[in-house]
């Protein structure tokens, strides 16, 4: 499903200052549930997201924007370049840079080789097989963090999904099906493996309860190392792709 690109806002200057007008990626959200108009930055698209409530109009969320105009625009600005699946581009693997090796002659979809992930075939599909080979490695590196953590608390392991979420680096179901962002493969092992102890200790505590965090706690050793890393580091995983 191809999805739209955000609405580009241009917001005039107020009447007398010097200031160029400031175009701004704008995403319009309606949500019956919310109950103000807010403001956020998603840095996967490079926008700015405003959550509309019922009957709160655009130009409430075209206020809002101006009353934080220079929040926006500097958050904006602190985003890292959007990285493209691409010949030559480096990604992070585990946390350590890898290149995309192109090798149209060759076969076998795309594969790790060294530091470099080979990708083969016609160059318009490099793109995919690059998102294709990573959600693969993704889901495989996580299974295998999350099975002795499993065997530890002596809880059974469901199904493991990959997903390209948004707000979430992982979730638990109340099945005890298991989800996680397929750009956790990016980050170092140590940070994958803190947020799998975390959806696996949800299998025996499906809550935040002081139980629940001595489980993450016995698991693994680096939930706040691995929380400061992804509050610093996730934005740029996301400009991924």
């Amino acid at each position: 499903m191809t999805v739209a690109p955000p609405e580009i806002v241009k917001l005039r200057p107020p009447r007398g200052a010097l200031a160029l007008p400031a175009r701004i990626p704008v995403r319009w959200r309606a949500s019956a549930r919310a109950r103000r108009v807010s403001l956020r930055i998603c840095p996967r698209e490079g926008a700015v997201v405003i959550t509309l409530p019922p009957r709160a109009s655009r130009r409430a969320g075209l206020a809002l924007i101006r009353e934080h105009e220079s929040w926006v625009l500097e958050h904006l600005a602190a985003l890292s370049p959007p990285l493209e699946f691409a010949p030559g581009a480096v990604l992070l693997l585990g946390g350590e840079p890898h290149v995309i090796r192109h090798e149209p002659r060759a076969r076998g979809g795309a594969f790790l080789e060294g530091r470099a992930i080979v990708v083969t075939g016609a160059r318009e599909f490099l793109g995919r097989h690059v998102a294709d080979f990573l959600r693969m490695e993704a889901k495989r590196r996580l299974a295998a963090l999350a099975a002795p953590h499993a065997a530890a608390l002596g809880v059974q392991l469901r199904a493991i999904r990959v997903k390209d979420t948004r707000s979430r680096w992982g979730s638990c179901a109340p099945d005890g099906t298991m989800a996680f962002s397929w750009r956790l493969v990016m980050a170092p092992d140590w940070v994958s493996d803190y947020v799998v102890a975390h959806e696996v200790a949800h299998l025996r505590e499906l809550n935040h309860s002081p139980r629940f965090w001595a489980l993450v706690d016995s698991l693994s050793p680096h939930r706040e190392a691995a929380v400061e890393w992804l509050r610093a580091e996730g934005p740029t995983l996301l400009r991924v792709g």
